[in-house]
């Protein structure tokens, strides 16, 4: 039955009348036809007379979800996207691959917390990006909440590996579990993940930490200091012999001359070692060169050379070095030290992390060894074969990059007897080895006789650190290296 409605109002109302009429036309409601008197006008149209099993249907919209720049940690807060794995249009699920970036202080791998299809992309190659601003948008299959990226790090070496579910594997986490491992002194290649493909979750990271101590301690200094995983029982028949690995050599680039001047913005590397060097600017540099006889050394190193290669390792100068420094740490802790801002105290650090500073195809950049103190000779070299491998092919994580308390540089490897290297803050020296000549020398006889000779150059930070002290320590470290069967006394 028709009803007779009255509508006062403008035309504006009745176009709004009409068009929620529309919108509802594929409603199931019975509807009445009515005369509709809008003074001055009549009008004819139809009323919505909404009834039981009244359903509206509407076309499900699929949620583009922008997919942001988490934190990275160590303060960082702009990355350079260093290169693509997806294009718009491409699909992706969790844990794919979306972009590598690379930070001032290491190249990280971004990857998915979605199913879906990249829709956007916000930055080109070579471009700055900022944290908490979004990398890509993408169409979600429905059903999922904004959630943290997660950064994935390369795979570490097989001897790191404790479980054999992850051998070969990359590490996934969030940067929040990665943090809380850091924390507590953890690697995360020692913690079986129970999330999607391996993740380890926040609770694995729990799991661990309660079955090493009983309960889950605070974060102290002393927590740095973990002895290394015991060594894998031998097997019964003996290991084939593995070739050590290969560290990629560069090749140099033929040079094109283009006649013009070109001006880029400083990047990633290069950018972080103007605040590292302006910084250092404020250290009164100290500075102290000797040279060391290092001819019985490179005879115990040629004995050994073959030992190590047959386990897989390349066996160079630079472990005995690092171990001389560590057990000379030992005796002058002031070296192994850090002074705060004020230069009002002092921290002692406990863990020996002695940096390697290293020339890659990135530029210069100084990863460091943990816990030398408590490693070998050969658990050194190891260490540094996986660090020169990840930084030829630019896969150093932020740990290997960070936490340093006292550094070496290897200059002499390329070239040159002496230099003047320049403490790395917060650390308080560092030292950098000449090449390794072949000089006449005289012996205790008075015979003139062919030495292998090393020359080595001191800084240290002259607010804390005298030149009686920095001499006898660099006099202590020349003695184990000119006799290396003298450090067998205090190796642990």
């Amino acid at each position: 039955m028709a009803a007779l409605t009255t509508v006062r109002g403008s035309l504006p109302f009745l176009r709004r009348l009409v068009s929620m009429q529309c919108l509802h036309k594929f409603c199931s409601s019975k509807v009445l036809k009515a005369p509709f008197v809008c003074a001055p006008y009549s009008y004819y149209t139809t009323v919505l007379q909404q009834h039981r099993f009244f359903r509206t249907s509407y076309a499900a919209a699929v949620p583009i979800l922008p997919f942001k720049l988490s934190d990275i940690g160590e303060g960082i807060m702009e990355v350079t996207v260093k290169e693509w794995y997806v294009k718009v249009g491409d699909r992706v699920s969790q844990f794919d691959s979306i972009c590598e970036v690379q930070s001032d202080k290491a190249s990280v791998t971004i990857t998915s917390r979605y199913d879906g299809v990249i829709r956007k992309l916000y930055y080109d190659v070579d471009s700055i990006a900022f944290v908490g601003t979004p990398l890509v948008d993408i169409e979600t299959d429905g059903g999922q909440a904004p959630e943290e990226d997660v950064m994935e790090t390369p795979a570490l070496s097989q001897e790191e590996h404790t479980h054999q579910h992850i051998r070969g594997h990359k590490t996934q986490a969030t940067p929040a579990v990665r943090r809380l491992a850091m924390e507590n002194n953890i690697k995360l290649s020692e913690v079986v993940g129970s999330g999607k493909d391996g993740r380890i979750l926040k609770e694995d990271i729990l799991n661990f930490i309660a079955k090493q101590t009983g309960a889950i301690l605070p974060p102290s200094p002393f927590q740095e200091i973990q002895p290394p995983p015991p060594a894998p029982a031998a097997a019964a028949k003996p290991q084939e012999k593995r070739p050590p690995p290969s560290i990629p050599t560069p090749i140099a680039p033929r040079p094109v001359f283009t006649g013009k001047d070109r001006t880029e913005p400083l990047k990633g590397f290069q950018k972080a070692m103007v605040k590292t060097m302006t910084a250092a600017l404020k250290i009164p540099h100290f500075g102290y060169k000797d040279e060391v006889d290092l001819t019985r050394l490179v005879r115990l190193r040629s004995e050994l050379k073959g030992v190590a290669e047959s386990r897989g390792v390349r066996l160079s100068y630079m472990p005995f070095f690092i171990k001389a420094a560590s057990l000379g740490l030992l005796h002058f802790p002031v070296l192994n030290a850090s002074v705060d801002e004020a230069c009002q105290n002092i921290t002692y650090k406990a863990a020996h992390n002695i940096g390697l500073a290293m020339d890659t195809p990135q530029g210069l950049l100084v990863p460091n060894v943990k816990n030398v103190q408590m490693l070998s000779v050969f658990e050194i070299a190891v260490e540094l074969n996986r660090l020169q491998t990840s930084g030829a092919s630019g896969q150093l994580s932020t740990a290997d990059l960070t936490g340093g308390t006292f550094t070496l540089s290897n200059i002499g490897s390329i070239g040159g007897t002496y230099a003047k290297p320049v403490v790395l803050l917060p650390e308080v020296a560092i030292g950098a080895l000449g090449k390794l000549q072949v000089l006449p020398r005289f012996n205790a006889k008075d015979e003139v006789v062919k030495a292998h000779i090393m020359n080595v150059s001191w800084s240290a930070d002259h607010r804390i650190i005298d030149g009686a002290t920095m001499c006898r320590f660099s006099n202590l470290w020349k003695s184990y290296l000119e006799n290396p069967a003298s450090m067998v006394l205090d190796l642990k």
